[in-house]
C-alpha cells in the first residue's frame, strides 16, 4: 500500500496544540521540547500520534528520562529511528499490516489477539519475555497482560478500529517490575483507536464486539476440555456468537511474504551472525560450552539482540542427534564440530549451520562427506528463485535426490530406508518472526518473491555396518537462510564460510 498525502485539514489538525492526557502515574515529554511540526504524515489514516513526544504529559521531564516498557525512539535513539516503533519497522508497516489483514476478512468481523504469558521458571524467577508472534506482527506492541482487537468497519483499506488493552501505569509495581508503557501510551505510541485498562478486558471487549458478526482468534478457549480464562471472558463478551473462525490461514498468507524491512532486519541478523560463526572457525575450541558462549557474546556485542534459539554445538558423533543442545562435552581435534546457531534483531531472526574440523583442516573423509552435502547445498540454493516455480516440497525432493547421487558416489549403499536414516529431516522451512515461521503454512505453495526460508541439507551417519566405516559417527548439515528473489536467492548468511578452501584457510 502506497502512502499517499492526507488532505490539508488533517495536516492543520496534527499541527495544532493538543490538549494534555491524563497519564496517571506517568511523566513524558513537554511539548516544547519537540515541536508539533515533526509531525510525519505518512498515509490517508492519519496515525494520530506519530512518536511519544509528540504527546504533552509534563514540562519538566526531558525526553531521555522517560519509561516505557520497551524501547521507543525518544529514549533509545540508537536503538530506533523516527517513526519505527520496532527497529526497521515503522508505525505505518504496522497500520498496513492491520489495513491488510481486515481487507482479507468479511464485513462486520473482528479479530482478537491475545498476548503471551510471562512464563517463570520457579518461584519469582521468570523467563526473558517473548511477544505472541501474530500479536507483535500486528501491533509491534510488547508486554504482556494485553488484548488487541481489531474491528473491519467498511471495504476501503483503512476502515478499521484498532483496540489495545493493557495494563495501566502504576508506580510501586513498576518499582519492582521494571516499567511498563500504560494505556496513553498504547494510543499516543502504538497509535490504537481505542484504549483501555486491562483490568476492564470484560466490559471492553462488549464494548469493541457489540454487533459483531464474526470473531478470528487462535487463543485458546479451551484447555484439557476446561474453559480459559480467555474463553470465558469472550462468552461474556460476545454472547451472540456462538461459534469462531481461525485467524491463522489469513495472517500466515501475510506473514510469510516478508516486506523489504523485515528482509533488511533479517539481513543485519544474518551478516552479524555469519560472522560470528567465521570468527569462531578461526579458532581452536577445547569444548562445546566455551564455542557456544563466544557466540553468543559475539552476537551482544556486534549489536544484535541476542540468540534466535537454544544453538546446538556439537562434536563429533553428537552431531548425528539432530536437536542436541546440551552443548557440555569436549572437543577432539579430529573431529569436526556441527553448529546451529543464529541471532536475532529486531524480533527477527536467522538460521545458520555450519560444520568445519576442529583442528581447521578436513581429513580425507571428512572433506569427502562434506562436500557432497555442499554441493547439493549449493544446487538447492540457487533455485530458491520464483522464477524456479518451485516449492519447499519440490526443493526438499531435487535436495534428496543430489545426496543420493553424491552418496552413491562415496560407495554408501542406499537400499532400503537409508535415505531417511542419513538425511531424516525436511530440506527447509520458513523463517522469520520465528525460527520455524508461519506454523501451518504449506510447504506445497510456489516460492516468491519475499518467501524467506532455509535450506539445510545434512547428512548423519550412524555406527551401523550397512554405511562406509570412515564415515560412521560423522555430521554435515549446512544452512542458509535466503529471501526468495525473482531471479536470483539473496543469502542472508553470506558471511559463514562454507567452502572448503575459505574454512582452512582461517587457520593457515
Amino acid at each position: 500500500m502506497k502512502a499517499s498525502r492526507l488532505p490539508i485539514r488533517h495536516l492543520k489538525k496534527c499541527l495544532e496544540p493538543q490538549p494534555r492526557p491524563s497519564y496517571s502515574q506517568s511523566r513524558s515529554i513537554a511539548t516544547s521540547l519537540v515541536p508539533r511540526k515533526t509531525c510525519q504524515i505518512q498515509s490517508r489514516r492519519p496515525l494520530k500520534q506519530c512518536s511519544a513526544a509528540n504527546r504533552a504529559y509534563s514540562t519538566t521531564v526531558p525526553a531521555s528520562q522517560l519509561l516505557f516498557g520497551q524501547p521507543v525512539h525518544e529514549t533509545h535513539p540508537h536503538v530506533l529511528k523516527p517513526g519505527e516503533l520496532t527497529p526497521g519497522i515503522t508505525a505505518q508497516e504496522y497500520h498496513e499490516r492491520r489495513a491488510a489483514l481486515c481487507a482479507l476478512l468479511p464485513e462486520n468481523s473482528s479479530v482478537i489477539l491475545r498476548s503471551a504469558d510471562l512464563t517463570y521458571r520457579s518461584g519469582a524467577v521468570f523467563h526473558a519475555f517473548r511477544q505472541e508472534s501474530n500479536f507483535l506482527y500486528l501491533t509491534g506492541f510488547s508486554e504482556p497482560e494485553s488484548l488487541a482487537v481489531l474491528r473491519k468497519t467498511g471495504d476501503a483499506p483503512d476502515d478499521y478500529v484498532f483496540h489495545l488493552f493493557c495494563r495501566p501505569k502504576d508506580h510501586q509495581a513498576e518499582q519492582w517490575h521494571g516499567p511498563w508503557s500504560g494505556v496513553d501510551a498504547a494510543r499516543d505510541v502504538w497509535n490504537a483507536d481505542e484504549v483501555g485498562d486491562i483490568g476492564r478486558a470484560v466490559p471492553l471487549l462488549t464494548e469493541a464486539l457489540k454487533g459483531v458478526e464474526s470473531i478470528y482468534t487462535d487463543a485458546e478457549r479451551t484447555r484439557n476440555g476446561a474453559e480459559t480464562s480467555f474463553g470465558g471472558m469472550l462468552k461474556l463478551a460476545a454472547p451472540h456468537i456462538s461459534s469462531f473462525n481461525a485467524l491463522k490461514s489469513h495472517i500466515n498468507s501475510l506473514r510469510a511474504i516478508k516486506s523489504p524491512a523485515e528482509i533488511a532486519n533479517m539481513r543485519h541478523a544474518g551478516q552479524q551472525s555469519g560472522r560470528a560463526i567465521t570468527a569462531a572457525m578461526r579458532r581452536t575450541w577445547e569444548s562445546e560450552k566455551e564455542l557456544a558462549a563466544f557466540l553468543e557474546y559475539t552476537y551482544h556485542m556486534s549489536g544484535l539482540d541476542g540468540q534466535a534459539y537454544i544453538p546446538v554445538v556439537a562434536g563429533g558423533s553428537r552431531g548425528t542427534l539432530i536437536h542436541y543442545t546440551l552443548n557440555n562435552a569436549g572437543l577432539k581435534s579430529d573431529e569436526m564440530v556441527l553448529v546451529d546457531a543464529g541471532g536475532e534483531y529486531g524480533t527477527y531472526i536467522t538460521d545458520i549451520t555450519r560444520t568445519w574440523p576442529v583442528s581447521g583442516k578436513f581429513s580425507p573423509p571428512q572433506r569427502d562427506l562434506y562436500t557432497a552435502v555442499l554441493k547439493a547445498q549449493r544446487s538447492s540454493v540457487s533455485l530458491c528463485r520464483a522464477s524456479a516455480n518451485l516449492t519447499l516440497d519440490q526443493l526438499h525432493n531435487i535436495t534428496e535426490r543430489s545426496l543420493r547421487q553424491e552418496l552413491t558416489h562415496l560407495g554408501f549403499n542406499l537400499s532400503g530406508d537409508a535415505m531417511n536414516v542419513l538425511f531424516p529431516h525436511h530440506v527447509g522451512h520458513y523463517v522469520g518472526l520465528d525460527v520455524h515461521d508461519v506454523p501451518g503454512y504449506p510447504r506445497n505453495v510456489p516460492l516468491k518473491e519475499g518467501h524467506c526460508i532455509t535450506i539445510e541439507p545434512g547428512v548423519y551417519v550412524p555406527d551401523d555396518d550397512r554405511f562406509p566405516r570412515h564415515f560412521r559417527g560423522m555430521a554435515v548439515r549446512i544452512e542458509d537462510s535466503i529471501a526468495v528473489g525473482d531471479d536470483n536467492p539473496l543469502i542472508l548468511t553470506t558471511e559463514a564460510v562454507k567452502e572448503v578452501e575459505d574454512i582452512e584457510a582461517l587457520r593457515s
